[in-house]
């Protein structure tokens, strides 16, 4: 089929090869090379058209964008060809970014604008919701760790999107990483310091965004990058209800969107979400640095007046252990030095000392190190439970094979910080579930079913992964050394950073897998291997 570019034609839809319009007489091919196929969708500045390229071999697909106003004003069509110009030079500036769309051509024909773009073939976010449901806390973890560092990338070429939501986000077939589109609702920071007054009032005589996504200085046409952030924010919360923001309620007050009752996430996803969500300015997050550094802050620390030992129990017990290094803890008993800046040095010193001895959680009683601060155990369940010694201030407890069974079926999904070491889970359904920086070493998960399942920053060192189902698993930071992961299904699983030396992924299906080459090199693979291009083979 062919299909007519001209806004008035009554009947656009033409046979395939057409010359001409059947209808209102008008050119189909544009510009001598372009074949329009049918509409992908309008808006209130355009329309964009699947097409084909004549002028290359094998006539590849391409989205055509159309300058289409709504209106015939003068200053409106003018304003209207300023974004469509700008949102060419913006997609030039961007460049060959994987997740953007490449900006094929840019010209105009019989007074109207065209841009050719690469054609993205995928659903978005928004068919994801409606078809598959909502999305799991490690989901949402994937999403992030994949967006926002395109989203960083956006703003250091100093340019806003301001149009950030499910509908223009899209996983791409090929590959499964999400591509941004739609790009028309730009804001370029760079002209607009340079831009006189009128220009710049008839660019922003309109606020541009989607409303409930956009927030308040976006739509009193002042947009900044957090502006960004927080559409990001709402589009998470999609993501984990289904509900779009016209669906929630709000604060009348303070105009806060209220949420919270509607998730089931952990209490660190959800500090992070309340920070991009911020009505004002002042108080969100700045950049998408800033949330990824807020995303990698220890999410399981306890709050230090619940989960610490009592200033005076830490200070006979450093006096006792007094080998342990650079320790923070203030052994002054006057209330009048629990100072909030002490307790931020207690935090580092906990964190530093986490760091240095991630192989000494989860050992039993009798296997501390040295050096490592101890107190009675508490009884967590005596039925199948148990808390470990605290260590580095947090309790590390150890659960049987039975009382984990039990828990997930009873709708547990948090096993953060546990030991979980040499457990049988052969064949067992653990999916959705919260595995962060637990420790898995020789466990048996041999075909387990671990879809969406967070184990990032967990050690995983030998454990049995075979023919296990692993896909969209977040592994971050795991350590996979040694791990038996042969036929393992770890299509779409974020592997980044991921310690795999040693590890078997003989079979395995690495398909959209977030991992490096430098990875795989590491760990033993053979022809049957999936890699994440879809092709089997070694590298």
């Amino acid at each position: 089929m062919s299909y007519c570019l001209n806004p008035t034609c009554p009947h656009p839809e033409n046979l395939a090869y057409s010359q001409r319009c059947q209808s209102c007489g008008s050119q189909l091919l544009l510009s001598d090379r372009y074949q329009v196929l049918k509409p992908l969708g309008q808006g209130g500045f355009g329309a964009t058209f699947l097409a084909y390229d004549q002028a290359l071999p094998g006539e590849p697909s391409c989205v055509i964008k159309q300058l289409r106003p709504s209106a015939t004003a003068p200053h409106v069509l003018q304003m209207a060809r300023e974004l469509f110009e700008r949102e060419a030079k913006t997609l030039g500036k961007i460049g060959n970014h994987p997740q953007v769309p490449r900006l094929l051509d840019y010209f105009e024909e019989h007074q109207q604008f065209y841009l050719v773009q690469e054609y993205i073939s995928g659903a978005t976010l928004q068919q994801e919701i409606q078809h598959n449901g909502n999305f799991t806390e490690t989901g949402v973890k994937q999403f992030l760790s994949e967006i926002l560092p395109l989203l960083q990338y956006i703003h250091e070429q100093k340019v806003i999107h301001r149009d950030i939501k499910p509908a223009n986000l899209i996983r791409r077939t090929q590959d499964a990483r999400m591509v941004l589109i739609d790009f028309g609702a730009v804001k370029n920071q760079v002209t607009q310091g340079i831009t006189g007054q009128s220009e710049q009032t008839a660019l922003t005589a309109y606020a541009i965004g989607t409303p409930g996504f956009a927030p308040p200085e976006q739509m009193a046409m002042r947009p900044v990058y957090a502006s960004d952030i927080y559409a990001l924010g709402v589009t998470c919360i999609y993501l984990l209800t289904g509900k779009s923001p016209k669906d929630l309620e709000y604060n009348p007050t303070t105009g806060e969107m209220i949420w919270e009752s509607l998730v089931q996430v952990s209490d660190h996803l959800t500090s992070v979400l309340r920070k991009m969500l911020e009505v004002s300015v002042r108080n969100r997050y700045k950049s998408a640095q800033e949330v990824l550094r807020g995303l990698e802050m220890e999410p399981y620390l306890d709050s230090l007046a619940k989960g610490m030992l009592t200033k005076s129990d830490l200070c006979v017990k450093e006096q006792a252990h007094n080998h342990v290094a650079n320790s923070a803890v203030l052994c002054n008993n006057s209330p009048s030095n629990s100072t909030s800046a002490g307790v931020a040095q207690v935090a580092a010193a906990i964190r530093a000392r986490r760091a240095k001895s991630v192989e000494s959680v989860g050992l039993q009683a009798g296997g501390m190190r040295p050096g490592v601060l101890m107190a009675k155990p508490t009884i967590l369940d005596s039925s199948n439970t148990s808390s470990l010694p605290i260590q580095n201030s947090k309790v590390v407890r150890k659960i049987n094979t039975q009382g984990l069974l039990t828990a997930y079926l009873k709708g547990r999904r948090d096993f953060a910080l546990h030991n979980l070491s040499m457990l049988n889970l052969q064949g067992a359904d653990l999916s959705g579930t919260n595995f962060n920086s637990a420790q898995l070493q020789k466990t048996n998960l041999q075909g387990a079913n671990l879809h969406n399942s967070d184990f990032g920053r967990a050690s995983l060192t030998d454990a049995n992964l075979r023919d296990a189902n692993l896909s969209k698993a977040y592994l971050n930071n795991a350590d996979l050394e040694g791990a038996d992961l042969r036929g393992a299904d770890l299509s779409n699983a974020y592997l980044s950073n991921a310690n795999l030396r040693g590890a078997n992924l003989c079979g395995a299906n690495l398909t959209g897998a977030k991992i490096s080459d430098e990875q795989l090199v590491l760990a033993k693979t053979n022809w049957m291997t999936v890699r994440p291009n879809g092709k089997r083979g070694l590298l």
